[in-house]
């Protein structure tokens, strides 16, 4: 297996801090570049998950360089908690999530994440809907909504209305064809860097993260984290966009010491102990030389906290 360096380990690796004997969970295999620094830097075990199956087939090899102490399995995420009591573990010390598609993912056509030519698929695992269903399924309102929400995409409507335009033709099936079809009716746009994306990014992220129940995913999995971490255990995320990082944000200074006062003009309700406390308050960013090493580095946000003893919130995810 090709290792591949995940944005900003060396961060994910001072904020877990790994130590021998320790357990900690890499929830976001991919190609296995944090479950492997995760394993050199400590005698601890490393239970890694991803859903897609060509990425936990690629883990059998960490599995042999590290045998007993990594364990790839295939779930979700949002179901850690269910896969890891399964096989006999109920409390770890460390959590990283480095949330999105995975560059395996991306520079593979057959996916259908990229602008390159391949199936309209996006799925990250062989189930449900893919991305063609939905373009060719959902109403124009719908559709519009998606792009909107999870896109953050301004002409979500002009977007809509051109796939049910070009449908009504001929079911649209490539994504080279519906990057085509988006670029005519989306302007181009040149990010303050200087860096111009592709008329038909947002539009691919909505589907993408709509496919996936990316949102719903992230939500499970963050309160299935909470429930997991031992007093003093480390959360660690990486997010690449705002609709992400907003999520990561809200759950964590809502259960942090850090929460706003609730409102006077509420009802009084009995106030609950942080289940965190924020290592810093903010986002950590990516250094200038590993955003010019890795380009795709730029948009990454790293949001850490640590466990306290307090009870896990019974707010549902």
């Amino acid at each position: 297996m090709t290792e591949h360096r995940p944005v900003m380990l060396a961060e994910v690796l001072e904020v877990l801090a790994p130590a021998d004997g320790n357990v900690v969970v890499d929830a976001t295999f991919g190609r296995g570049g944090v479950t492997a620094a995760l394993a050199r830097a400590a005698r601890c075990a490393v239970w890694a998950l991803d859903r897609d199956p060509e990425a936990v087939a690629a883990g059998a090899a960490l599995e042999a360089e590290f045998s007993g102490r990594v364990v790839v399995i295939r779930a979700r995420f949002g179901d850690m908690e269910d896969a890891l009591a399964q096989r006999g573990v109920t409390k770890v010390d460390g959590v990283a999530f480095d949330l999105g598609v995975s560059s395996p993912q991306l520079d593979d056509p057959a996916r259908g994440f990229s602008f390159a030519d391949g199936p309209l698929d996006m799925r990250m695992d062989p189930s449900g809907d893919t991305a063609a269903d939905v373009v060719n399924s959902l109403e124009e309102t719908e559709l519009s909504r998606i792009i909107f929400e999870l896109g953050e995409e301004r002409y979500a409507r002009r977007v809509a209305k051109a796939i049910l335009e070009a449908r009504r033709r001929a079911p649209i099936t490539r994504t080279a064809e519906l990057a085509a079809l988006i670029a005519k009716v989306v302007p181009p746009e040149r990010r303050d860097s200087g860096v111009s994306i592709h008329p038909a990014t947002r539009t691919f992220q909505a589907l993408r993260m709509h496919v996936n129940d990316e949102i719903g995913e992230l939500r499970r999995g963050l309160a299935a984290a909470e429930r997991l971490l031992a007093p003093d255990g480390r959360l660690a995320v990486i997010a690449f966009h705002s609709i992400e990082d907003r999520e990561v944000k809200r759950f964590l200074t809502l259960r942090s010491d850090r929460a706003p006062a609730p409102s006077r003009h509420l009802p009084a309700m009995a106030p609950r102990e942080p289940s965190f406390r924020l290592i810093e308050r903010g986002v950590r960013r990516p250094s200038d030389a590993e955003v010019a090493m890795n380009p795709r580095a730029r948009s990454a946000r790293l949001r850490a906290a640590v466990r306290t003893p307090a009870a896990a919130w019974e707010e549902a995810a």
